[in-house]
Parts: structure tokens; sequence; C-alpha cells
């Protein structure tokens, strides 16, 4: 058992165990007992289910602060709740692709679960890869921190952007190439349907796989944007991968809740781009200002979660009795 305690990517092994382990357990927690069967999630089961998943989330940063350290404890807290509100966004996205797909609600939970697994592997890849290009060249966290503040000011400054779901090259290409069904086929990916010309029955997948296939390549995306920004506030991987990847973990059960009042986040826009500023500039503002010295942690903390939290306060105040259209669709 020797090799429980031997160091991988800087943390022991059994650390990594133990964080899969969790992520197992409550991935077949909540597949195999919450939702055993499709069905719609209402606001109340989604909320309930978000602050389990929050609490989990912070519980494990308190494992991290006493077994690592105050100062790792920060650094995850920190990237867990930028991780959290950069979710905000996407699940704006994720509710357009759902709604154009018109995917019911009964069937977007099991879709997104699927979804969160594809993300933990594809995230872990952006990580690993990102871990190693600053371990070795360290002039890249200069490029990472570059990105984050040309990021902030464009999102400052920019206006609204309409995602357009039909024009998506990804979309317009498996539909020229691949044969799609027209309709739903349940929670089915893939099913088998009847060839026009031969007769013959062949596969086809289901406009449920090509939303879910939609919603991982935005995650892509807004990776871009997140994983630089952890990898500005700490290099540890452990961290990095931790802090994401329990962030996302509640994303699905959050999604319901989020969907139907998104509109109320208007302005978290602006303080999430404030964010991003801010993280990459204290790169910059640590090596060459403070002579390599080490940015406060618990300053660091502070100031993110004050944006976050003055940017969600600012925005449920000004869109005070709005109403929003709902995004989920009702279950079939």
């Amino acid at each position: 058992m020797d090799f429980l305690f031997m160091d991988w990517l800087g943390t022991p092994i059994w650390f990594w165990a133990a964080f899969i382990g969790i992520v197992i357990a409550l991935t077949a927690f909540d597949l195999g007992i919450l939702h055993k069967e499709d069905k719609e999630m209402g606001i109340s089961e989604s909320l309930k289910l978000s602050v389990f998943y929050i609490s989990i989330a912070l519980l494990f940063g308190i494992w991290i602060w006493f077994a690592r350290g105050a100062d790792l404890g920060m650094k995850y807290y920190t990237g867990f709740f930028i991780e959290k509100a950069l979710s905000i966004d996407n699940v704006f996205v994720i509710s357009l692709i759902f709604s154009y797909f018109a995917i019911p609600a009964k069937y977007q939970y099991r879709a997104l679960l699927w979804g969160i697994l594809a993300v933990i592997v594809l995230r872990g890849l952006m990580i690993a890869g990102g871990a190693a290009l600053v371990q070795n060249f360290y002039w890249t966290l200069y490029i990472f921190a570059a990105f984050l503040v040309a990021t902030g000011i464009k999102m400052l400054f920019s206006g609204e952007q309409e995602m357009d779901v039909s024009k998506n090259p990804v979309v317009r290409w498996i539909s020229k190439h691949m044969r799609v069904t027209p309709e739903l086929h349940g929670e089915k990916f893939i099913v088998k349907v009847q060839d026009e010309k031969s007769g013959k029955m062949v596969r086809a997948i289901t406009p449920l796989l090509l939303a879910l296939i939609v919603i991982n390549l935005a995650d892509l995306v807004f990776a871009i944007d997140s994983v630089p920004a952890i990898f500005a506030i700490t290099t540890d991987t452990f961290i990095v991968y931790t802090s994401n990847i329990m962030a996302i973990l509640g994303l699905r059960a959050l999604y319901f809740a989020l969907a139907a009042m998104v509109h109320r986040f208007h302005y978290l826009k602006y303080a999430l781009a404030l964010v991003l500023v801010f993280i990459g500039s204290k790169i910059f503002v640590a090596d060459f200002l403070l002579d390599g010295g080490k940015f406060p942690p618990v300053l660091s903390l502070i100031v993110t979660a004050g944006l976050i939290a003055g940017g969600v306060g600012w925005s449920l105040w000004k869109t005070r009795g709005e109403k929003g259209k709902p995004d989920i669709l009702p279950a079939e």
C-alpha cells in the first residue's frame, strides 16, 4: 500500500483516489437512486440538490484546508467560486441548445449527466496539458494571464450576443454527413431505423445525442476561459482539477433552477469580466511588482468572492419584478 503515498502530479495518490471515489459515489447516487427514472425536475428539487452538491464541495475544501494547508484551501475555494459563477453563462447556452433541439425536461437531466461525465475527462486532459506547459515553460502563464485580461476587457465592452445553434458548424456537418432522426426516441442516443432507399435497418443518432455533442463542445469553449483562470490562481494540478470538477458536478442540478431565472443574472457578466481582469493582472503584479512574491491568497479570495457576490446582488436588485420566458421545455 506504499504506492498510495507516492506523489502523482505533486499530490499523494490517495488524495486523487479519494476524490475520484467521491465523484463516482455522487454520480451513482444521483443517477441510480435520485433519478432512476426519467422525470422532470422542479425548481425546488433543483435548489435542494444544488445545496447538497455545494455543501459537499465546501466540505471537500475544508478537508484540503486542514490536510494540505490554508494556502491551498483558499486557492481551492477561489477556483471553485470562479468556475461556479462562470457556469451561469454555460447554463444559458445549454438552455438554448435544449430549446433548439426541442428536448423535453424529463430527458434533459440524463443528457446533462452524460455531458458532465464527458466534461470530467475532457477537462482533465486540458488541465493536464496546461500543467505540463506551465511546469516546463513558466512563461506560458503570462500568456494565460494576458488572455484573461483581454477576455475580461472584451466582456466589459461587448454587447449581448445571441447564440444561433442552427449555424453551428458541428451541427451542420453532422446533419449533412450522418443519419439523424427527425424525432426523439425517448432517452436513446442511437436507434435503428429503416433506410428509405435500401429498406434495411441502419443506425441513426437522435436529436438528444446531437444536443449532447453540441453541449460538450460549448463546454470546451467555456473551458478556454475557466481553466486559465484557475491556473492563474495556482499551478497545483490537484487544486486546479478538483475545484473545476466540484463546481461542474453540481451544474446539472443547478441548471433547472438557473434556466428558469437566468434573465435575473444579466449584470453578473460584468462582475465576471472584472474577476478575469483581476485574476490575470495579479500574475503580473506578483512577478514584477512584488519581485516574485506571492499575491496574498486570502486577498484573492475576498476580491473574487466580493465581485461575484456584488454581481449577483446587483443583478437580482436591478431585475426584480421581471418575468423571464422559461427555456425548459415541458415533459412530453
